[in-house]
């Protein structure tokens, strides 16, 4: 992603002062003008938090198009179109999991983010919604062994980052329905995203890479947290339950705010 910072100084030092100024996608990131035909998403979900990664893979075990493994977001991962921040409402990436996708991809991401979820959700992004921005390319870090991508996700960079909170601010949200709420908002986000390509020019998201969804600061159980995310993927992703998009009354969605 070819981008301009209109200043010289520390891009860590915030929206506030500086002006972003976003050019055409590279061709990297888009589909070449090609007409994008729908298909099945693949997630992959994968934590380093094996109680977590059993209770996904007893969760989905039937589901061809979600696969599981357990590591690193990075190294030695899958290859993705997309990875899932599970951030906060306010696209702060300094903490958890989201400090180790500031350190590989850069600072501007969350200077970025924070500037889309600015001027496009005027300052907050609620949980239970999503934003996918394009990530800067290995260009930005260098070639140092460091910062290498050889051994991060199959060698493949990473184009989209889809940020989806998990939580307004740090906190426990284990008696919530977060998980459900983020993992719904990622599935919508893909969802419109690949419908615009055609007229975006940006390149659809075929797979998406997702770690646990507020199952660490958040504090979710993992049963719990598998459940959600089953839900959200019959209901978004397959259609399934048509019941409760249309519930005749609130006590038929009893079984998701349950989970």
């Amino acid at each position: 992603m070819d981008t301009i910072l209109t200043i010289d100084e520390d891009i860590k030092k915030g929206i506030k002062t500086k002006s972003i100024e976003m050019k055409k996608p590279e061709i990297s990131m888009t589909d070449g003008g090609s007409v994008v035909t729908p298909s099945a998403v693949i997630f992959k979900l994968r934590d380093i938090n094996s109680e977590l990664v059993r209770a996904w893979e007893d969760s989905f075990k039937d589901k061809e198009n979600v696969h599981i493994s357990q590591g690193d977001i990075f190294r030695n991962a899958p290859a993705a179109d997309a990875i899932v921040s599970p951030a906060n409402s306010f696209g702060f990436m300094d903490g958890g999991i989201d400090m180790a996708y500031s350190r590989h991809f850069g600072w501007q991401l969350m200077n970025r983010l924070q500037e889309t979820i600015m001027t496009e959700k005027d300052g907050e992004l609620l949980v239970g919604d999503a934003l996918i921005i394009p990530i800067c390319g290995q260009s930005y870090w260098g070639k140092t062994e460091k910062t290498s991508w050889e051994s991060c996700n199959q060698g493949t960079a990473i184009k989209f980052l889809i940020s989806a909170p998990t939580m307004r601010i740090p906190e426990n949200v284990s008696n919530t329905v977060n998980a459900y709420l983020a993992f719904r908002a990622v599935i919508l986000a893909i969802k419109k995203h690949n419908k615009e390509s055609p007229k975006s020019g940006l390149a659809p998201i075929h797979s998406v890479l997702c770690p646990g969804l507020a199952t660490y600061v958040g504090g979710m159980p993992p049963q719990k947290n598998a459940k959600q995310l089953r839900h959200a993927y019959d209901i978004y992703e397959l259609g399934e339950m048509e019941y409760l998009r249309n519930p005749e009354s609130l006590g038929v969605v009893w079984s998701i705010t349950d989970t």
